[in-house]
This record gives C-alpha cells, sequence and structure tokens, in this order.
C-alpha cells in the first residue's frame, strides 16, 4: 500500500469505556446523538463545561467529536456544526486519529462530505498526507468509496499528487481504484500527467481491469466504461464524448509501448482467471454491448482486430451478426476487399456467417420491434443481407452438425413461424371484425339519407345541401374502404405463411388492411357528422357542432390503439431497408 510520510500520531485521550458507563452516558452519548444530527446548541452546552471534550474520544474507536461529525449526514445543520466546532479547536487537533489511525479529513472522504473536507483543509492543509493504519490517504479513500467529487477535489489540492508522499506505486493504486470506481476524469488526467510510470505495463493492468468489469456488466450499466452510442450522428449533432473512451484509447496507445512479448507474458501468466488483455478482448466485450463508437475507435488505434477471433473462434463480425448488431456489422462495407476473406471465416463448429445469421436472435433484440410476425420479418432481412454479403460458394457449406445455413436458419425459426402466423391471424381476425360492421353500417346508411326522399319523385329533400353531399360521398368512401380491408383481412388469414411470406407479402398485406380499416372509421364518422348537418339545416347549429367533436373520439381512439402498429409495419418494411449499408463512412473518412 502507501508509503507515505506519517505525521506524530496523537493520542487521544478517552471517556472510561472500561468501567462504569455513567460518564460516558451523560457525556460520550449526548455529544455522539449532537454530531450525528448537527445540533450544536446540544454540544455546545456540554462543550462549554469542559473544553477538552473537543480532543476527547466518544467511542470505543477512539473517534472525537469532529470524527462523529465528519461522518454524519451532509446536511445544513452538520455543516454548521463542524464549522462551530473546529473554530473551538486547535490547528493540530484537527489531526488527531481514531485506533485504524484515520483523521477526520479521512472519514470526510470516506462519506464523501466536500463541504466538510473543505473546512478541514482550509485550518490544516497537512490532512491531506497523513496516513492511517493501512496506508491509506484521504484521496485513496474516496477513490476507494466512490466519491468521484471528492475525489476530483482532493486530487486539486493535492498538487495532482506531485510531493514527497507519492511515488509511482501509490499513484498507480489511486489510478486503479479510480477506474474501479468510474472516476475517469481524475484517471485520465493522472495518465496525461504522469505518462511514463510504468507506462505499458500500467496501461496494461488497467485494460485487464476494464475487461473483468465488463465481463460482469449489464448493457445498460457499461456506458461509464466505454459508452458510444450505437447510432452515429451527424458532425452538427455529435454526441458529447464520454469520460471512459479518451481513457481507453490513452491507455492503448500506451500499450503500443509496451513489447509485444511482454504482453503475451502477461497474458498468460492470467489464464487461471481466464482473461485475455489484449485490444481484441475488448473488442469482443464491446462488440457484443453493442458499442459501435468505441469499437471504431479501437479498429482505428489496431486495426489488425478484425483478423482476431475469441475462444470459439469468431471474429467481431460473425459476433455482430449473432447479437444482431447492425452498425458493427456495415463496417464491413469500409474495409474493401478485405470482408471477402473475412466473411468465410468459420468458428470452431464449422458455422460461417451465414450460419451465424441462420441461428434465432436473442429476445433481447426484438424489444424494439413489435409484434412476433415483423420479428421474423426482420431475421429474413438479415439472413438476406448477410447471404448477398458472403460469397456464392459458402452460402451452402455445411457446419460440423451437416446442416446449410438455409437449413439451420428454418430449423431455428419455426417456433418463430408458427408465433408470428398466430400473432397475424389474431390481428387479421380482430380488425376484420371491425371492417364487417363498418362495411354493414355504411350499407345501410346508403339507403336511409337524411331528410327523406320526395315520395314521388324519389329525389332527396336536400339534394342540394352540401352536407348531404358530404354524407353520400364518405359513407361511399366508408363502404368501399371497409369492403377492402375485409376482403385483404381474409387473404391474411388464408395465406400460406410459407417463411418468404413473412418478408413483404404478409407486411403489406397487414399495412393495406390497417390503412383502409382507418379510412373507413374515419369517412363513417365524418358521414355521421354530416348527417346531423343536414338534420339541423340552419337551426340548432351547436347540435351537430357538438356531435362532430364527439364523433372525433373513435378516431383518436383508434389512432391510440393501433396507428402505431401501422407505422411500426411501415418502417419494419421499408425503412429497414437502410439498416444496411449505410451511406455515411463512420470508420474511415
Amino acid at each position: 500500500m502507501f508509503s507515505c510520510f506519517c505525521v506524530y500520531q496523537i493520542w487521544v485521550s478517552c471517556l472510561n469505556f472500561e468501567g462504569p458507563r455513567e460518564e460516558y452516558t451523560k457525556i460520550g452519548v449526548p455529544l455522539y446523538e449532537a454530531a450525528i444530527k448537527g445540533d450544536w446548541n446540544a454540544a455546545k452546552l456540554i462543550l462549554d463545561k469542559n473544553l477538552d471534550l473537543v480532543r476527547c474520544a466518544i467511542t470505543e474507536n477512539h473517534e472525537t467529536l469532529l470524527h462523529v461529525a465528519a461522518s454524519a449526514e451532509r446536511t445544513k445543520a452538520v455543516k454548521e456544526f463542524v464549522i462551530n466546532l473546529v473554530t473551538m479547536m486547535k490547528k493540530e487537533d484537527l489531526e488527531l486519529q481514531n485506533k485504524n489511525l484515520n483523521t477526520a479529513l479521512t472519514l470526510a472522504a470516506q462519506a464523501g462530505n466536500i463541504e466538510t473536507a473543505k473546512i478541514l483543509v482550509k485550518k490544516n492543509r497537512a490532512l491531506i498526507e497523513i496516513i492511517n493504519i493501512s496506508g491509506i490517504t484521504p484521496l485513496y479513500m474516496a477513490a476507494l468509496f466512490a466519491k468521484p467529487d471528492m475525489v476530483n477535489y482532493l486530487y486539486g489540492i493535492s498538487n495532482k499528487m506531485n510531493g514527497d508522499c507519492w511515488t509511482p506505486n501509490n499513484r498507480g493504486w489511486v489510478l486503479q481504484k479510480c477506474v474501479e470506481a468510474d472516476i475517469f476524469v481524475s484517471a485520465l488526467f493522472h495518465v496525461n500527467l504522469w505518462p511514463h510510470e510504468k507506462d505499458g505495463e500500467l496501461a496494461l493492468q488497467l485494460l485487464k481491469l476494464i475487461c473483468e468489469k465488463l465481463s460482469k456488466m449489464h448493457k445498460n450499466d457499461i456506458d461509464d466504461i466505454i459508452r458510444g452510442p450505437s447510432v452515429w450522428v451527424e458532425k452538427e449533432n455529435k454526441e458529447k464524448e464520454c469520460e471512459g473512451l479518451p481513457l481507453v484509447k490513452l491507455l492503448l496507445e500506451k500499450l503500443d509501448q509496451m513489447p509485444k512479448k511482454q504482453i503475451e507474458k502477461e497474458n498468460k501468466s492470467d489464464t487461471e482467471n481466464k482473461i485475455k488483455t489484449n485490444p481484441s478482448r475488448v473488442l469482443f466485450l464491446a462488440t457484443k454491448m453493442g458499442n459501435t463508437r468505441f469499437i471504431i475507435e479501437l479498429i482505428r488505434i489496431y486495426p489488425d482486430v478484425i483478423w482476431k477471433v475469441d475462444d470459439k473462434g469468431k471474429t467481431i463480425f460473425h459476433l455482430a451478426i449473432k447479437r444482431r448488431q447492425e452498425k458493427i456489422y456495415n463496417l464491413l462495407y469500409e474495409i474493401g476487399a478485405m470482408k471477402d476473406l473475412i466473411t468465410p471465416i468459420k468458428d470452431k463448429k464449422g458455422n460461417n456467417m451465414l450460419h451465424m445469421v441462420a441461428k434465432s436472435a436473442k429476445q433481447t433484440r426484438f424489444q424494439s420491434v413489435s409484434g412476433v410476425a415483423l420479428q421474423m420479418q426482420r431475421e429474413l432481412l438479415w439472413f438476406k443481407e448477410v447471404e448477398n454479403m458472403i460469397p456464392p460458394q459458402h452460402r451452402q457449406r455445411k457446419n460440423a452438425a451437416g446442416e446449410t445455413p438455409r437449413d439451420l436458419f428454418t430449423k431455428k425459426h419455426a417456433d418463430l413461424v408458427t408465433k408470428g402466423e398466430n400473432w397475424m391471424k389474431d390481428t387479421a381476425s380482430q380488425c376484420m371484425v371491425v371492417a364487417t360492421l363498418i362495411a354493414t353500417i355504411a350499407f345501410a346508411a346508403a339507403f336511409t339519407l337524411p331528410g327523406g326522399y320526395n315520395q314521388n319523385t324519389g329525389i332527396p329533400f336536400f339534394r342540394k345541401e352540401p352536407a348531404l353531399i358530404i354524407f353520400v360521398i364518405s359513407d361511399a368512401v366508408s363502404l368501399i374502404s371497409s369492403s377492402t380491408s375485409v376482403l385483404i383481412f381474409l387473404s391474411i388469414l388464408t395465406s400460406r405463411y410459407a417463411e418468404h411470406d413473412f418478408l413483404t407479402s404478409l407486411p403489406n398485406k397487414l399495412m393495406t388492411g390497417l390503412a383502409t380499416l382507418f379510412l373507413s372509421i374515419v369517412t363513417m364518422m365524418v358521414a355521421f357528422s354530416a348527417s346531423f348537418f343536414v338534420l339541423y339545416n340552419k337551426k340548432l347549429q351547436w347540435v351537430p357542432i357538438t356531435i362532430t367533436g364527439l364523433a372525433g373520439m373513435p378516431v383518436i381512439i383508434f389512432a391510440i390503439l393501433q396507428f402505431r402498429l401501422l407505422g411500426d409495419v411501415f418502417d419494419s418494411t421499408y425503412r429497414s431497408r437502410f439498416l444496411f449499408k449505410p451511406k455515411k463512412r463512420v470508420l474511415y473518412y
């Protein structure tokens, strides 16, 4: 641990903890409670009787009143308590240590009480270099307990760890704890400030640590380490640079300064932990998490990692396909003819890239796709894309199990096809019931015009009224569109439901059926509203106006419940064609 210069330990006077507890109960307990609550008035009543109590231990761990207050909750009352208490104390009193040789500043650093730390340091700056029984300084303690604000503060006032007590060894310990606690700003400052400390060895150790963290983290928690949004935005809207990425880039640059044999030696020494520390290890982890930005930066520094394979023989592009990370997969389009050499690569089970995409994606990758049928459509899009990417002679190659990619796709997606069929039929059945009701109503309304007919001529009484014309047209459109919708949904119910039907045929039918159903509902309500304008012609206009407003409710409800599905079908069918082969280059531009 640390080997910092240690100030002379000041032994604190203690209340009697071994004998009768009467004295402690009357003095120690009230002082402890006052410090925890920040009740200065209660503490002052006791301290006024004996000022030496500010230097007296009030716990069995030899913690003074200041120690307790430094560990208390960060409130305004506690802050005022510390200010008043420090005012009553001498400069050297602030250096009092408990049994573990922790000063009040060390405990404040542990608790993250910056305001308390500032008050203490202002009166006695020597506190920042006092170590405890384990050789830990306040700065190290703050990093150990993941208090980023405290770390940044103490790092600044410690002259950036530049002093007699600081060595490359203990600076490295602080840097490691900063990385463990995701405090990358201070870590980055440290690496920039001390660029020659152990160079590649330190970088290698930190990359090991990052690998360990990544392997245990969920995708939603990984952003602080190698955060990089999977969507690459335009330069004018460039995303905010993350804290972790610059640090990792700098560590990789420092790793270049380390001989390759030494890196391999370090890797072999870690075989028991099964952790590889070369850049490709970091790349595989980032690929699984879908951190495109980080992968791009890593490939720029280490172009050869595109050829690296994991312990199962997969490249990053195999993993990207397996995890359905289209942004990473699209990098194949930016490496030129090398993609023709990478795509045929087989893993240890004889699977090429087309076999990888033939396997069903994890359910978590379907969260952005609504409906099982659309999920099947997305799987077909992926298979078709990779099939076009891989050389023709490899499309029918069999793996170690004797399966071609197409056979494997059919086998792995049989359950998804069944579920997609059931989902599509259920949706079509429900929508067809609504369309049939609308068609029935529209057909009946065509022979019951509002206002009636002339019994002698058969001509409507209000034939010249604009409202009646709107009624007739709207009713006709409603009847035609609802009938069309019924026929489309009927064709969905009688479809063969082959695999390729989910690619365009079924989604197009569903989209057209929903669109015509929505149109029939809108025009039906328009016809309904227009009929009241005919009946209340030039009289009681508020009645048809009110009814028209209420008639919009079914349209709005339908839009809320079903229009999103219509939009999802459209996006999945037409916009998904832009998932692959993007026009904008992001790797080398």
